[in-house]
């Protein structure tokens, strides 16, 4: 029998393997021990389920729920069973995946035509068990694009069949349970005895289905309630109904059909609106207020909103002077390290907090200061040449991921600020069981950012990228610690 060389990284060892052995069976032979079961592999830096079949000498890493592509494959497939679980319980209503949200992923049941009851999630989980006990493989099924649709479309899972349509494909593959085919744009565990814990609760108007800590199995995420958020999200699933682009597919028909412009449009038109309403609300208040501060995670568009607000201010009779936290930098040199020896440009010691509150304070006794700027190559701060000094209708607007953190006004009253929170918020889902994560699209608009602006290459965003989210979770997330007004 003919045999291929590999190496395997997790064991950091040659071996010499059957040609067309899986990689599930591969990690049997090797006995590979992880923290939890193995989920998947990455083979030549591609991420690969366990049923891929080696030909040719790889290199090889297996890896498990610990790492962030083996919770991608967990959480489709448990949200696969759910699907089957619904579709077995209840057949003529259909699962629809809102958004995660609250250390979840939060669902509506169309269809029920009655609220959701105690019976209805003791019923659906006692199915998602069963399936779960009979440990059903998940079967990759290459087929013609055609039969795909048809099916597709007879599960009633007509967005998903939208977007085999538009590729154009003349083959496609598919995921089953038993009969019951899915798709969900990557890669599944081999089967759903893989699937050893999961929470399901109600929430709202719908069910939260809980998964497990990333680095503590055994024990699932706490529930946090965001009220606030959740409004947030029906806010933006109203603004997808007015335009219409509540999926993927919507949105390409809109392309096919030369009317994207007409998207933009709106909702360009939608975000104006509501800027121009926090607009409103800051003239109102009056008084004492001269400093707004807007606060998000990373690339989440805090420096073209605190712009964009400025213009709104402008036209309510306000002067509005636009600051960037990040000029406040310290020197490269003073940047706190974090534990893995990387400086740590998340945390609010990264800022001169001393130098900021002085310049403020300056500022409100009608003193004129010039602004610094921050040389991002370099890692210096900067002279700008820009004086300021404000005047009785004058506003700062300061944008910073600190914006609302408890530490940063150490010396201002609460008196002279309002709070904004922003976060880019994606209202398009690809399909009924895919949503499109908050996280992965500010990464996108983090590397065309640093890029452009910060001399960043995209490999080197993509490699900061964890640490930039372990971060905040550690210094921006402050459940309970900041006050916001918006």
């Amino acid at each position: 029998m003919k045999q291929v060389e590999i190496y395997c990284k997790t064991q950091i060892q040659f071996t010499n393997i059957l040609w067309g052995t899986s990689l599930l069976e591969i990690s049997r032979d090797l006995d590979i021990k992880l923290e939890n079961k193995v989920c998947g592999a990455i083979v030549n830096n591609q991420v690969r389920e366990l049923s891929f079949c080696l030909v040719k000498p790889k290199r090889i890493e297996f890896f498990d729920f610990t790492h962030p592509d083996g919770r991608r494959l967990y959480i489709r497939s448990l949200i696969f069973v759910l699907y089957a679980a619904v579709k077995e319980t209840f057949p003529e209503v259909s699962l629809k995946i809102q958004n995660g949200i609250s250390n979840g992923y939060f669902f509506e049941l169309n269809g029920l035509g009655r609220e959701i009851t105690d019976s209805d999630i003791f019923t659906i989980v006692q199915e998602m068990k069963s399936l779960i006990r009979q440990d059903i493989p998940f079967v990759k099924k290459r087929m013609q694009t055609t039969e795909v649709i048809e099916l597709l479309r007879q599960q009633g899972l007509v967005d998903k069949a939208q977007l085999f349509e538009q590729q154009g494909n003349l083959f496609s593959s598919l995921y089953f349970i038993n009969n019951l085919a899915n798709y969900f744009y990557g890669h599944l565990l081999p089967s759903t005895g893989y699937i050893l814990n999961f929470g399901l609760i109600s929430y709202f108007d719908g069910l939260l289905l809980q998964v497990p800590k990333p680095k503590n199995f055994d024990k699932l995420h706490k529930l946090v309630e965001r009220n606030k958020l959740f409004g947030i999200f029906q806010e933006q699933k109203d603004w997808a109904e007015i335009l219409n682009v509540s999926t993927i597919g919507n949105l390409n028909n809109f392309t096919i059909n030369n009317h994207s412009g007409d998207v933009l449009k709106i909702s360009e038109a939608l975000h104006e609106k509501k800027i121009a309403e926090i607009a409103n609300m800051i003239h109102k208040l009056d008084g004492d207020l001269k400093i707004v501060l807007v606060s998000g995670p990373s690339a989440s568009g805090k420096t073209t909103f605190s712009k964009r607000l400025g213009v709104q201010l402008a036209v309510n009779g306000l002067r509005p002077y636009l600051i960037s936290l990040d000029d406040y930098f310290v020197d490269r040199e003073l940047t706190p390290i974090d534990e893995f020896g990387e400086y740590d440009f998340e945390s609010i010691d990264a800022i001169d907090i001393d130098y900021f509150n002085k310049h403020l304070l300056e500022l409100l006794d009608g003193k004129e200061i010039e602004l610094p700027g921050f040389d991002f190559q370099l890692g210096r701060r900067t002279a700008s040449g820009r004086k300021l000094k404000l005047m009785p209708a004058d506003i700062l607007v300061v944008e910073g991921i600190h914006g609302m953190n408890p530490g940063l006004l150490t010396k201002i009253e609460r008196k002279y600020t309002f709070n904004i929170f922003i976060s880019a918020l994606t209202q398009i889902s690809f399909d009924e069981h895919t949503h499109i994560s908050t996280a992965d699209n500010r990464l996108l608009r983090r590397i065309i950012r640093d890029s452009k602006y910060r001399g960043y290459s995209a490999s080197e965003t993509i490699k900061r990228w964890p640490s930039v989210q372990g971060r905040r979770e550690k210094h921006i997330s402050l459940p309970g610690k900041c006050r916001c007004n918006v």
